[in-house]
């Protein structure tokens, strides 16, 4: 980032930077006191008018080293960075007035009296992602700055409650917290300051080894930073924005539904007969009834299953290449979409990282194979023989034309908008017609080969059922903290 030079001229056009970052940074409050440096600086810092404005409220220069923003008399409220009268927020009012300033330095200095870390993170913005979430408009240089401070606010108790080892504050008045929205440079900066107030004595918040032993704990966690990033993102998203998403990763979970409901229909016909023979042979009959794929991918080639797994995955190849195609490349397709959205908000990954759409086909192919296996282990323990009749008793039963969902599995979908199109088309196939094939295609058998696709079908229809529930309940809950949250506002005269 640099400076502009002017208020909330953003940066745009931007690429393979992530839009959304969040560095987090401590100092202790020996550092502190050893430079003659006070946490209640950090207001002015925080307040400079050079970095803030509220004129431009309608609905980050370089990160500093925090241990050099005290040396940066009023660097927070400083004038070139704000456009607010009162740019400091806290957690129950978007502007502070000056008793609230006065309540804030009193509450800092008693934070670094009593020995705690001061933290920062600050969210660093994209004018890109800004304007596409409806949150600033670069012609005008309006800012909805309203709304990203109640996105603060949330992430604020997010990071409070859940960076440390227990919740850093001992009550809900023993943490010290405020923000700032600074417009100096190419990206939009949120600041974020905390801090506990009284001593810290619990053990596991302290350091008990090494050289800081005694000391609060300063670090966060990286996943606690990145699930601060995630929830900040989704609460400023656009409605539309939001629609998208929910699309994309509502049609993948269409296509993995629909695939796993109608894969032992696929699977158990007399062309991969001989390929299922071949995995229950490798699979280590003194782990039967314990036949898993585990941590590993198919195609890792370690432990007693790997050569099982192999051979599962290949069975997956040539399903998802004939029977499912369609089925499969829909949900390639919209997995591969949601790559692309990936890369715009977290910016290029790196070598080692793996792409969403790579870590939905391994629990994909996973599933199926785990299912699989679970079901194979249901063959009594009889002869080779027994178990090839078995087989052929079972696929003389599904010798019977395929009533698997009705497409042209012999279209090849070139273009996003073919494959979008077709999508829809499919997933629209798939919910009216998988429910009628898990009932009436198999009939009952004898032997316990036979029982496979039956089972299958009954621990679909229990996890579809326990999915139900999970959503009713997750709705239930959503609604409830809205309601919360609509009355805590009025409370407050938000």
């Amino acid at each position: 980032m640099a400076k502009t030079g002017e208020i909330a001229a953003f940066a745009l056009g931007e690429k393979k930077t992530a839009m959304v970052n969040l560095p987090a940074q401590f100092v202790t409050s020996s550092t502190a006191d050893m430079k003659g440096q006070k946490y209640s600086d950090l207001v002015d810092y925080a307040n400079n008018s050079e970095k803030t404005n509220d004129l431009n409220n309608e609905s980050m220069n370089d990160l500093i080293d925090l241990k050099e923003q005290f040396s940066k008399p009023g660097y927070a409220n400083r004038n070139s960075a704000v456009t607010e009268t009162h740019p400091i927020f806290g957690s129950n009012k978007l502007n502070y007035d000056n008793h609230d300033i006065s309540v804030l330095r009193k509450n800092l200095d008693e934070a670094q009296k009593n020995g705690n870390n001061i933290h920062e993170l600050a969210f660093s913005i994209r004018g890109d992602w800004l304007v596409k979430n409806d949150l600033y408009d670069p012609e005008t240089r309006m800012i909805d700055q309203n709304k990203l401070k109640h996105a603060e606010q949330e992430v604020a108790k997010t990071l409070i409650n859940k960076g440390f080892n227990l919740p850093l504050g001992e009550n809900e008045n023993d943490v010290v917290w405020f923000g700032v929205i600074h417009q100096d440079t190419d990206h939009l900066n949120m600041h974020l300051w905390f801090a506990k107030k009284s001593r810290e004595t619990r053990p596991e918040m302290l350091k008990q080894e090494g050289k800081y032993k005694g000391q609060p704990i300063g670090v966060i966690p990286l996943e606690v930073i990145e699930q601060a990033k995630r929830q900040f993102r989704k609460q400023l998203m656009s409605s539309q924005e939001l629609r998208r998403h929910q699309e994309i990763l509502k049609g993948v979970g269409g296509f993995k539904k629909g695939i796993v409901e109608t894969a032992p229909d696929n699977l158990f016909n007399d062309r991969h007969a001989k390929a299922i023979k071949q995995i229950y042979d490798a699979l280590p009959q003194d782990m039967k009834g314990r036949w898993q794929v585990g941590n590993a991918h198919l195609t890792a080639g370690k432990g007693k299953v790997a050569k099982a797994n192999q051979l599962t995955n290949q069975l997956l190849d040539d399903l998802f290449d004939k029977e499912l195609k369609p089925e499969y490349e829909g949900f390639k397709s919209l997995a591969q979409e949601y790559d692309a959205i990936n890369i715009e908000d977290q910016g290029v990954m790196h070598k080692e990282q793996r792409k969403w759409s790579e870590n939905k086909e391994d629990e994909l192919r996973k599933r199926l194979a785990n299912q699989l296996y679970k079901h194979l282990a249901q063959i009594e323990d009889t002869s080779i023989n027994d178990i090839d009749q078995q087989i052929s008793e079972l696929l003389s039963y599904v010798k019977k034309p395929d009533k698997g969902v009705n497409v042209d599995k012999t279209k090849i979908l070139t273009s996003p908008q073919e494959n979008k199109l077709a999508s829809k088309s499919l997933l629209n196939n798939l919910n009216q017609n998988t429910t009628k094939q898990i009932g009436d295609q198999m009939p009952v058998r004898g032997g316990s080969f036979t029982k496979i696709s039956r089972l299958w079908r009954q621990d679909i229809r229990a996890e579809t059922n326990a999915e139900r529930q999970f959503l009713r309940n997750q709705k239930k809950v959503e609604q409830e903290k809205a309601q919360e949250e609509y009355e805590s506002e009025i409370s407050r005269g938000i």
